[in-house]
């Protein structure tokens, strides 16, 4: 008989009983004193059978809205992209989901190997030279990016653009408390990061500058024009760029970029409820052995055959704690493996031709919105994100939206207050032209 789990019967507790030389589970627990014994029945339903529990749990996940049942356009770090069939297919064979960490080279081939291709994609897409074998999430990625930073350059003090992700600003900050760094926002002008506020904030006490490309606006940051400003007084230049958007905008690896840190969630990672995610990050090779987390490496093996290996551990596990660079002390191999295989199903004319069919179908949406008498806020070049003015909060346009079977977008009052009553909007490859046409109605007859 198959079971999901391993049942306990009546027979296996009293034979446990018996071999620990006790009458009943009771007397395991004579000697604590009776008075402070928890003797009544837990606040729980009763047990239910297997079948009966799925039914009940199927009602309940029914009731939530997600990209199956409702057209959505929330992006806001977290989209609704393509995943290939074929990534649940591998990342669903023991091997992969039961593998923990390849510590053991000789037995740990196939996940090594995985993991390198993972490297080598991100580091083809950002423009980097080298990338770890992945982090939690990509608001843990640009927080270690910050980290490293600081203990590279001995430097105290990091500037943050106001255009960033909230939470991950919030992340960063988290991180930099106990390490006694200093985090200044630079303000946004029109959507982007404040070009002229930079050049009175940067100093030679600045360890890195972090901007976002997309920013969390949706616009596309003049990384070039930001480079000249942070290198000029050999600060680290630290960008968190959406993966899939560099299908289509130049990597910031060609821009110079110092670190170029994520999350791979656009490669068939599906959204959740916010994870489990994957945060990549690469570095150029002047910062290898500064990189947190894993890293694989290539060699070969005495008969001259190639195999995979870690290799450069800077953690504290590896090595004296003094020396360490980072206490993270896990990845996300299976998310990784997930993207890794993702990204080899679409290959570079497939990510390609999806980014661009996202800038498209952002750009039609924004098009039609205007068409509806919305003003579109911060005009200007961006990947599949924009935002747009209304009239009424946005919380109950969200919610006459999501009566109709719609997901509307991020209410930016949440964390700008002067953008109260504007909404960011995410159009991504899976919205149809039915879907943003509905979208636009029923947006603008919530609005009117």
């Amino acid at each position: 008989m198959k079971h999901r789990y391993l049942p306990l019967t009546e027979k296996d507790k009293q034979e446990m009983l018996d071999a620990i030389g006790v009458r009943t589970v009771e007397d395991l627990f004579d000697d604590i004193p009776e008075k402070v014994r928890f003797n009544r029945d837990y606040n729980i339903k009763p047990a239910k059978s297997e079948p009966t529990l799925m039914k009940e749990l199927l009602g309940l996940a029914n009731k939530n809205a997600d990209f199956t049942s409702h057209s959505s356009f929330l992006g806001a770090g977290v989209y609704d992209h393509y995943q290939p069939v074929i990534v649940d297919h591998v990342i669903s064979r023991s091997e992969f989901y039961t593998a923990y960490t390849p510590y053991q080279p000789e037995i740990s081939q196939g996940e090594l190997q995985a993991i390198f291709e993972y490297q080598t994609m991100i580091c083809e897409l950002t423009g980097m030279d080298v990338a770890n074998s992945s982090m939690y999430d990509g608001g843990t990625a640009l927080a270690e990016a910050a980290m490293l930073s600081a203990g590279q350059t001995k430097r105290k003090k990091v500037l943050i653009s106001a255009a960033v992700h909230p939470e991950t600003k919030e992340v960063v900050k988290t991180y930099a408390k106990g390490q006694y760094i200093e985090v200044i926002e630079i303000p946004y002008n029109h959507g982007v990061t404040d070009i002229e506020a930079l050049k009175e904030m940067i100093d030679e006490d600045v360890a890195a500058v972090m901007v976002q490309y997309p920013n969390f606006f949706g616009r596309i940051e003049p990384l070039g024009e930001l480079e000249e400003i942070i290198h000029s007084v050999k600060s680290l230049f630290v960008v968190s760029s959406n993966p899939l958007a560099l299908g289509a905008l130049t990597p910031p690896g060609d821009f110079n970029a110092d670190i170029v840190v994520g999350d791979a969630q656009p490669f068939g990672i599906p959204a959740a409820f916010g994870g489990p995610h994957c945060g990549y990050f690469a570095v150029s090779s002047k910062l290898m052995r500064k990189i947190p987390g894993r890293l694989v490496g290539q060699t070969k093996d005495d008969e001259g055959r190639r195999g995979f290996v870690l290799t450069l551990q800077a953690r504290e596990q590896h090595i004296r704690r003094d020396k360490a660079t980072s206490n993270i002390c896990s990845n996300q191999a299976l998310n990784a493996l997930a993207a890794s295989v993702a990204m080899t199903a679409l290959g570079k004319t497939g990510v390609k031709q999806i980014a661009k069919v996202n800038i498209q179908k952002a750009h039609y949406a924004r098009k039609r919105l205007a068409e509806k008498g919305f003003e579109i806020v911060f005009e200007g070049p961006s990947f599949n994100e924009f935002i747009v003015k209304t009239n009424k909060p946005v919380k109950s346009l969200n919610e006459s939206l999501l009566r109709k079977g719609i997901i509307g977008g991020y209410d930016l009052g949440r964390d700008f207050p002067e953008l109260d009553q504007h909404m960011l909007i995410a159009v991504t490859e899976q919205r149809t032209k039915e879907e943003i046409d509905t979208f636009v109605e029923e947006l603008g007859d919530c609005h009117a």
